[in-house]
């Protein structure tokens, strides 16, 4: 027991004789460094000029655009209608030599109107005359517009006109010789002629359109 105490104090004897350690000098704190720091500034300056001109320079005006015309377009219209005959002294209607078409003249009827049952009316007469004297036949064609409902039916030939002494060709026309079924109440009776010889068809007229009237009963 007298050994462990013998030791312990000699260990502690040992502790508090042994020097405590110095520490060494503090670093001393690090100075201004010797190098010189520019430090740049970018400065933005604006300059305001002083000879702003007090007018506002003219601007030539542009030239108006060029106005262009629309362009038609092909639209096919349908023959305006014949210029009205006139109505001669001697009691027949002269048609105008300009339907004749350079191969017909002296182009007459006896009536503007006529009708189915109407006996006052019942029958008109054509008459023309070929300028062309290789023409030796003329037939008579005709065509029906129903003025109620505007629907034109189909072209039909009555047969060939009688020529007489005087190469006047005629055709007596009756309201019963209209096709049945193109007998209208209020309708236009269009016609037209054609000249041939025996090797065919030599001129026509234009087509005389609402000049005629054609009606059932008596036209009022």
């Amino acid at each position: 027991m007298k050994r462990i105490v013998i030791v312990f104090l000699a260990l502690v004897l040992a502790a508090c004789g042994t020097p405590a350690p110095v520490e060494g000098p503090t670093a001393a704190p690090a100075g201004p460094s010797a190098t010189p720091v520019v430090l740049l500034q970018t400065v933005v300056v604006t300059v305001i000029p002083t000879d702003v001109p007090t007018e506002v320079p003219s601007v030539t005006p542009l030239p108006p655009p060029t106005e262009v015309p629309p362009t038609q377009p092909d639209v096919t219209e349908p023959p305006a209608p014949a210029a009205a005959a006139a109505d001669t002294s001697g009691g027949l209607i002269t048609v105008d030599d300009a339907l004749g078409a350079g191969w017909f003249t002296n182009m007459t009827r006896t009536r503007n109107d006529f009708s189915l049952r109407c006996q006052l009316s019942k029958e008109i007469t054509f008459s023309v005359k070929p300028t062309d004297p290789n023409i030796s036949q003329v037939d008579f064609y005709y065509r029906i517009g129903d003025r109620t409902t505007g629907a034109v039916f189909e072209w039909q030939n009555a047969g060939r006109m009688i020529p007489d002494a005087n190469r006047n060709f005629v055709l007596v026309f009756s309201g019963e010789k209209v096709h049945p079924n193109f007998r209208k109440p209020n309708a236009w009776f269009d016609y037209q002629v054609i000249g041939s010889n025996p090797t065919g068809v030599v001129g026509r007229s234009e087509k005389i359109m609402q000049q005629v009237s054609y009606t059932l009963d008596c036209p009022e």
